[in-house]
This record gives C-alpha cells, sequence and structure tokens, in this order.
C-alpha cells in the first residue's frame, strides 16, 4: 500500500493527494511518470524525486542482469502433456516457471489436461513429469 511511503518520510498530505489521483501503491508510484506526477497541485520536482527515491527503495525494480536470468532459466522443466503429439506443439511439454493458457469449446479436453498436468508435475523427471517442482 501507498502509506508505505510515510515510514520511508514521505508526506501524508502528499500520499493523500497521489490517492486522490488514484495511485494507491508503491508500485503505482513507480509506474507513473514524473511529468504525471507533476500534474498533481503541489508536486515539486525535488518532491517527486523524493518520493521515486522512497517507493524505489521500497520496491526493488524488477530488472534482473542476464546471468542471473539464465540461473533461473536453468531450473525451467518440461512437463510431458501425455500426448507426444501435444509435447511436440508445445516444444517438449508445458514449461514451469511460465503461463501456459488452454482454451477452447467445452467438451474438449482441458480440464482432462489440466489433471493430467497435476500427476505429470508430481513424477519425476525420468517419466516426463516435474520431479514435484
Amino acid at each position: 500500500q501507498i502509506e508505505r511511503l510515510q515510514d520511508a518520510g514521505i508526506n501524508a498530505a502528499d500520499i493523500t493527494k497521489m490517492k486522490a489521483q488514484g495511485v494507491t501503491t508503491v508500485r503505482g508510484v513507480q509506474m507513473m511518470t514524473v511529468r504525471n506526477l507533476s500534474k498533481i497541485k503541489g508536486m515539486s520536482e525535488a518532491k517527486i524525486e523524493k518520493i521515486k527515491e522512497a517507493a524505489n527503495k521500497l520496491l526493488p525494480s524488477g530488472f534482473i542482469t542476464g546471468t542471473e536470468l539464465e540461473c533461473k532459466r536453468k531450473n525451467v522443466v518440461r512437463i510431458s502433456t501425455g500426448s507426444k503429439e501435444l509435447d511436440k506443439l508445445l516444444g517438449g511439454g508445458v514449461q514451469s516457471m511460465s503461463i501456459t493458457e488452454a482454451f477452447g469449446e467445452f467438451r474438449t479436453g482441458k480440464t482432462q489436461l489440466s489433471h493430467t498436468l497435476c500427476v505429470m508435475a508430481q513424477l519425476p523427471v525420468s517419466m516426463g513429469g516435474g520431479n514435484g517442482k
């Protein structure tokens, strides 16, 4: 919540002004441009800079280096769907640590696929599963 900025030394009145403009979270402060923040009455460049710094201290940026991403990607497992052809279409199965969307008309197997993946995720990697991860 945006009230956490008060603990970082931001004036409660400034927080109220931002809330009135629809900024209700610290992430919202980070995402709002300096130009848009300066449109809020009573917000000077110095205040905005201080608010942005406080927000960045509370919520570190989501940016990571390529090396860190490579380390995370090493933990990705492909979980078999139980169908060789569907696995081929998906590039080897459904990836862990990502979102895969299944959509279509009713009675086409979406729920069956979900249940199969729940079971497969518990199986060892040697059997096409995710080893319970």
